[in-house]
Parts: C-alpha cells; structure tokens; sequence
C-alpha cells in the first residue's frame, strides 16, 4: 500500500515527526494540527478502518494511544486530550489507513486551535518534547 502516506511514513518513504514506534505502532505529528502537539496513532499494517482489524491489534493501538495520549497531556500541560477515529469518508475519514488522533484541548476561554499547517522544524521540535514525556 505505498500509495498510502502513513504506509509511506511506516516504510520511512516519507518524513514524520516521530514520537512513538515499535514493530506494531507508529505515532507521528500531525502536519495539520488543531492544536500543538496533535498526534496520530497508527498501525504498520495497512487497514482501511477498524472494521478490518483483529481485535488483539485494535487492543494493542489503543494501549499505545493511551500512552501517547499521557505522554501529549504532560507535553502539552492540559488536561483535556480529544481521541478522534473515523471510519470510512461519511463519517470524515481523510486518509484511508485506520488511525487515531490524540488532540490537546484547552476549556474554551483558553482554545488554542491552530488548525494550520507547521513546518517540519517546527513538528520535530513539538515531537521532541513530547517523546521526553514517554
């Protein structure tokens, strides 16, 4: 599936700023973030959505969001951590490889919501100070 860009992130065909991997998960940043330190948590193996997934595999992608999530939490100092997984486009899916979004969210009368594109200088250093957290 290399025609998928979070395939290519996995096969390292493409740059990411890397804050979690091992030989089931990756996590990288968003480069289209809400907020600071909005990550995506993915499988290395190519699933449309979950739907596709054996369940011990959807078991262990959501043992390391969890964990990703603490780490973003602690990054980001907020307490508020939105967990985000569409499955399929009417529900918003974007890229058809399953994910999960672990977004930082401030109460509303301190929203910080970029939702704009950061530089990979920018994504790097957010990935390093969050994979500190780990």
């Amino acid at each position: 599936m290399l025609e998928c860009v979070f395939c290519k992130i996995v096969a390292k065909q493409a740059h990411a700023s890397l804050i979690y991997d091992d030989g089931q998960v990756t996590a990288f940043l968003s480069n289209h973030p809400v907020n600071v330190g909005h990550t995506l948590v993915v499988p290395k193996k190519h699933y449309e959505t979950i739907y596709e997934m054996p369940e011990k595999e959807v078991a262990y992608l959501f043992t390391i969001v969890k964990k990703v999530a603490y780490a973003v939490k602690k990054a980001t100092s907020t307490d508020g951590i939105r967990l985000v997984q569409n499955n399929g486009g009417d529900a918003g899916q974007i890229v058809f490889h399953i994910h999960v979004h672990v977004i930082p969210m401030k109460p509303p009368d301190h929203v910080f919501h970029e939702h704009s594109f950061r530089t990979p200088e920018l994504l790097d250093q957010d990935a390093e100070k969050i994979k500190r957290m780990f």
